[in-house]
């Protein structure tokens, strides 16, 4: 319900998820359905905060087992990272110099952080998006907002190999020994993957896909 208030849908899906709690089959569809609409990568309502009562009760069921609650329970573990409202965990991030900076040392009213990957097609249209913006790109020229681009992968020949897809004025670096997947700090299941912060690194969008959305968000609070 597009009207309907956060503790509300919380509210909601917890209620319905009770309900199919009455059969095992019942409760799989439902775990089913509700993967593929908010957890899929692909799907365009993907949304962790919608994802998260549905996942607390699926490892909490009693017609789970251990072996049945490992999936949801991974799942869980990823959702409840970097929430919106609260600080994003911080990244260490490695330049083509060698040298390493940190997401929370980077001094700007708003970080657009975009994970990305090298020859992306969908990534460099993001890109072409936030070089477009006239809003990002003053805030920019005004030392208001930074853009951390990271890539999260071990392929460093590919990264370096295209470098040049990745504007100069723009943070780009890489995850050193990929500490972001090996501590399921991020959730980088779809790539290009887009964070708004503001200057406490707090999360205003998270794993978004649209430039207009952040767009949105900064005119808002502007």
């Amino acid at each position: 319900n597009v009207g309907m208030e956060p503790k509300q849908c919380d509210s909601l899906l917890r209620a319905l998820m009770h309900r199919a709690e009455h059969s095992r089959p019942v409760l799989d569809l439902f775990a089913y359905v509700t993967e593929g609409v908010l957890h899929d990568p692909n799907s365009p309502m993907r949304n962790d905060e919608l994802y998260i009562p549905i996942l607390e009760v699926l490892v909490e069921s009693p017609l789970y087992d251990e072996y049945d609650r490992i999936a949801p329970a991974y799942d869980l573990e990823l959702a409840r990272q970097n929430r919106i409202g609260n600080v994003a965990n911080d990244i260490v991030y490695t330049l083509a110099s060698g040298k390493t900076g940190r997401l929370h040392s980077i001094d700007a009213d708003y970080v657009i952080l975009m994970f990305s990957n090298p020859g992306c097609p969908m990534c460099r249209e993001i890109i072409e998006e936030i070089g477009a913006s006239p809003l990002i790109n003053e805030m920019m020229e005004n030392d208001l907002i930074e853009v951390l681009a990271i890539y999260p992968d071990e392929d460093l020949e590919a990264w370096r190999d295209h470098i040049g897809d990745i504007p100069q004025s723009w943070i780009n670096g890489y995850d050193d020994g990929m500490r972001i997947t090996q501590e399921r700090s991020y959730n980088l299941q779809a790539i290009p993957s887009l964070y708004l912060l503001d200057s406490e690194k707090r999360v205003i969008i998270k794993d978004g896909t649209s430039v207009a959305q952040i767009e949105n968000a900064i005119a808002y609070f502007e």
